[in-house]
């Protein structure tokens, strides 16, 4: 069982960054992915950015050039930097790892709050 946490959220004003942590209970280099979701009330969970253990990464076309999903030194987390935000960038976001095996787990989330 693997287990993740993020953290970073808050409130943060349009136009503003931050930056999102998603820390595991496990090296995150042998993993197949690890991804960004984010959801807001009544609606489906989005997806935001994946890294892929070649390094490879993906993202939304509404967060493509203003976020960045990177590894930290640290083999366990993986960081989301946010840039330009925008109000419609709210919700809680989740960060999500999917194993070789087919296994995939989900962290509580953390919320995100831009405000106009």
């Amino acid at each position: 069982q693997v287990q993740l946490m993020e953290s970073g959220g808050g409130l943060v004003q349009a136009g503003g960054s931050q930056r999102l942590s998603c820390v595991a209970s496990q090296s995150l280099y042998s993993v197949k992915l690890v991804d960004w979701y984010r959801q807001t009330p009544g609606e489906q969970r989005e997806f935001v950015a994946a890294l892929f253990q070649d390094d490879r990464s993906r993202y939304s076309d509404s967060v493509k050039g203003r976020f960045t999903i990177f590894r930290d030194s640290f083999e366990s987390t993986v960081l989301l930097q946010m840039n330009d935000l925008e109000p419609e960038d709210t919700g809680v976001y989740y960060c999500r790892i999917v194993t070789f095996g087919g296994y995939e787990y989900w962290g509580q989330g953390t919320q995100v709050t831009v405000s106009s």
